[in-house]
């Protein structure tokens, strides 16, 4: 990429974008086209093409998708299938009708089959069943890198696809129905903490900035109390008790954003489709590449860490009849490591960040 091109960050908001917004204004880029939903809908292919041809970008980073926990994946599987399938193709269409320069596709590694094997390598794609909870959203994602793929081999585009693991860091979704396990437990133990402390000032502040159910600041006690109960942050007697759903036994690997930022910007500058695959196969598949650090923590020691780095003294509550996901989910960034990148954040570090940016 040359400073003064053109680049389309779709999804600038969001906790993917926005990292890779801040990288590249960091390295010098100037020229950044972004839109909020508002004013462009993804899913509107009319739209998408008036605004490719309006704008003309040279690069995009395709980081806008329809995201969310394991209740919404579940919950909502025609709208995580809908919507992801159509942003995708309108944008990948209309990247290559354009003559875009190249394109990054990212995706998750919930692609991975169920019961992979660990860690998961790239080739591990389509070899087994899906975890169910979010099979629709993954099928979308992999229709994306197929997508890529495809319209590399045939058109002879620059489509690159990454799989990241578990993100978290700055813009992360910190809603209690919607939010990923990680944020949601810094939110969780937050409020913890200020209801064993009797802190209410700060529980209202927290429900200003986001409701929960409707829920703000200026409810009364005993709604508050209610809200935060729905969502395991109980008051016992003297004490508090958090709800964390599952057995706590999960294995899962997470990467600060601005690590994942960095890796996505290091690959447009340096790397192409043509460093994605061993061009000695006769099949060209299992081209994207996996973004993650390799290393991974039980669900139980996560929340602990996080209670210890917070600071939040109640106790925790494992509810076992909440579903537990794939078990074991840790990627395999050979691949990513071979083309010259390494993540640098450390969790208990990456935490107290974040924890420093939600309480800023």
């Amino acid at each position: 990429m040359e400073k003064d091109s053109k680049i389309y960050i779709a999804g600038h908001r969001g906790l993917v974008g926005s990292a890779i917004l801040k990288n590249l204004k960091t390295k010098g880029y100037s020229r950044f086209i972004t839109r909020t939903h508002k004013e462009l809908d993804l899913t509107n292919a009319t739209a998408v093409a008036t605004f490719f041809e309006t704008e003309k970008p040279d690069y995009v980073f395709l980081a806008a998708a329809k995201v969310g926990g394991i209740v919404a994946n579940n919950v909502y599987r025609a709208d995580f299938i809908y919507d992801n399938l159509s942003i995708q193709n309108n944008v990948i269409h209309q990247s290559y009708l354009h003559g875009v320069k190249k394109l990054m596709f990212l995706g998750s590694t919930c692609i991975y089959p169920k019961h992979c094997p660990q860690p998961m390598k790239e080739d591990y794609l389509l070899t087994d069943t899906l975890e169910y909870t979010n099979e629709p959203y993954a099928i979308a994602k992999i229709a994306g890198i197929k997508m890529c793929e495809s319209y590399n081999i045939q058109y002879g585009t620059n489509f690159i696809s990454v799989m990241p693991t578990n993100l978290y860091g700055p813009n992360d979704n910190f809603d209690l129905e919607k939010s990923h396990v990680l944020p949601a437990l810094i939110r969780k133990m937050h409020l913890g903490k200020a209801l064993l402390n009797n802190d209410f000032n700060s529980i209202r502040a927290d429900l200003n900035r986001m409701p929960i159910e409707g829920v703000s600041g200026a409810s009364s006690e005993t709604d508050i109390l209610s809200i935060l109960n729905k969502y395991g942050i109980q008051q016992h007697n003297e004490s508090v008790q958090l709800e964390v759903w599952g057995s706590g036994q999960p294995m899962r690997e997470f990467l600060w954003s601005e690590d994942m930022a960095d890796a996505c910007v290091f690959l447009m500058e340096q790397r192409h489709f043509s460093d994605c695959f061993d061009a000695s196969n006769k099949e060209i598949r299992n081209t994207h590449i996996n973004i993650g650090t390799g290393q991974d923590i039980s669900i139980k020691a996560l929340a602990e860490l996080i209670k210890k780095l917070i600071g939040f003294e109640g106790s925790l509550f494992f509810n076992t009849e909440k579903p537990d996901g794939t078990m074991k989910k840790l990627t395999d960034p050979s691949k990513l490591h071979a083309l010259g990148w390494r993540h640098r954040m450390a969790l208990d570090a990456g935490i107290r960040a974040m924890y420093a940016w939600y309480t800023r």
